[in-house]
């Protein structure tokens, strides 16, 4: 039976909502969870039924988001350094983390190597898009200054991933520009786009709408503009939310609409909520570990899981190192 180890410590809302979603996944998936963190605040979040398939690893040190990610690597009784560890010692399969992702990408790569061939790991976050598939943005915040053929080595990655975990049949991947021309963009991505030119999957420059138009189904960037992308996304998530709340309020007519609408809201909020896509993959190091956002609520942490599972079932570690070794 596969094995998850769960760093459920330094997350915004505290252990509960995250033991709370590990719990959910256990419901519906076979697999074991090592939950690495205070056991007094774990323990009595677990149902009976579900205690043969748990593993409680008790520490209740923790990197705080306001802590440097250098200092990761000496706090050995931290519950990231712990959860790592248990990957790296092959006690567990996979790692899913909502704490403090610096530190988790520090110890990822320092405790589980690179894959060969890979010149920097990178978050992969999904993004919706008007079609079924959602999209992909790589990288997401790993690495805010890169070099052309860290980007190469993202579009690969992605390619892969996308093909692989996301099951799509010949994912599109684009770079992401000011412009669709091949002139376009700042220096990185002049200097990327050639590189990039030589592989089939590469549809060439996209702007920031095609994140959202399923035109292409990989976006490449490098970490600084994926994240701005990511949080600005999530922004505007929450602001047309709150505005539709506050239009809907304003008349009754409007009130009556909404209900008879009720269930297309609700599927353009699941659409939306990135809790829906539990968590972002780093990808490029030798075991699955899954980035949740610090925030995340019950059903994000479950989603998350889910995600590592597949992960896991791709295979995707070991044909990223096939792909990398054939370079």
């Amino acid at each position: 039976m596969q094995k998850i180890a769960i760093d459920v410590m330094g997350a915004d809302h505290g252990v509960e909502p995250i033991v709370l979603g590990v719990v959910e996944a256990l419901r519906h998936r076979q697999f074991e969870a090592l939950i690495v963190g205070d056991e007094a605040q774990i323990t009595p979040l677990i149902p009976a039924e579900l205690t043969s398939r748990v593993q409680i690893v008790h520490c209740v040190d923790y990197i705080k988001m306001e802590e440097s990610a250098a200092s990761a690597s000496k706090r050995k009784e931290s519950s990231i350094f712990i959860a790592t560890e248990l990957v790296r010692e092959g006690k567990a399969d996979a790692l899913v983390s909502p704490g403090h992702s610096g530190a988790t990408m520090s110890l990822a790569t320092l405790k589980l190597g690179r894959i060969k061939g890979v010149s920097r790991p990178a978050i992969c976050t999904t993004m919706p898009t008007i079609n079924d598939n959602p999209s992909m943005i790589l990288d997401a915040g790993a690495n805010t200054d890169c070099k052309p053929e860290y980007l190469v080595d993202f579009a690969i990655m992605g390619h892969e991933y996308a093909k692989n975990v996301m099951g799509y049949a010949n994912p599109r991947v684009g770079l992401l520009s000011n412009g669709e021309e091949d002139t376009k963009g700042n220096d990185l991505t002049k200097a990327t786009f050639p590189l990039l030119k030589k592989f089939d999957f590469f549809k060439g420059n996209v702007e920031g709408r095609d994140i959202f138009n399923g035109s292409v189904d990989v976006i490449v960037c490098d970490g600084f503009l994926g994240n701005l992308v990511l949080k600005a996304s999530e922004g505007v998530a929450s602001a047309i939310s709150h505005i539709l709340k506050s239009e809907i309020k304003k008349c009754p007519i409007r009130a009556l609409g909404a209900l008879l609408m009720k269930g297309v809201f609700k599927n353009l909020k699941k659409k939306i909520d990135h809790s829906e896509y539990g968590g972002a993959p780093l990808l490029g190091v030798q075991k699955v570990v899954i980035i949740s956002h610090g925030s995340s609520n019950t059903r994000a942490i479950e989603c998350a899981v889910y995600q590592a599972l597949h992960a896991l079932d791709s295979e995707i570690c070991a044909k990223l190192q096939k792909v990398f070794e054939s370079r």
